[in-house]
């Protein structure tokens, strides 16, 4: 079946040290996120997978990202983008991963 009329795609994720060792996995993980695939589509892949990182990358009852994680995808930053924004089709295919970087102190929230 075509990527294209699937409802989910395959998604390549790269998580921070210390949400690698929560969750037990290495460096990269891969989800299957709905379509179309945005930041929310793709987080809630890995919180659904990784039960234990909820609420480490968004906070429970807003969903809003967390203060020192940022979003990137082929090198764009989506951290402060609507979470609904789509994410280039490199991601939803799986040829580039979703990155979820620690942030540095004094960044920008």
């Amino acid at each position: 079946m075509d990527n294209h009329t699937t409802a989910t795609a395959t998604v390549r994720v790269c998580l921070p040290f210390h949400l690698r060792n929560l969750a037990h996995v290495g460096q990269e993980v891969t989800v299957q996120a709905a379509r179309p695939v945005t930041v929310k589509s793709v987080l809630d892949a890995v919180e659904a997978q990784y039960p234990m990182l909820r609420g480490t990358i968004r906070d429970y009852d807003t969903g809003k990202r967390r203060a020192f994680l940022r979003f990137f995808a082929c090198e764009e930053d989506y951290s402060l983008e609507p979470t609904d924004t789509e994410l280039p089709q490199a991601v939803a295919e799986g040829r580039e991963p979703m990155l979820v970087v620690g942030a540095i102190a004094g960044g920008a929230n």
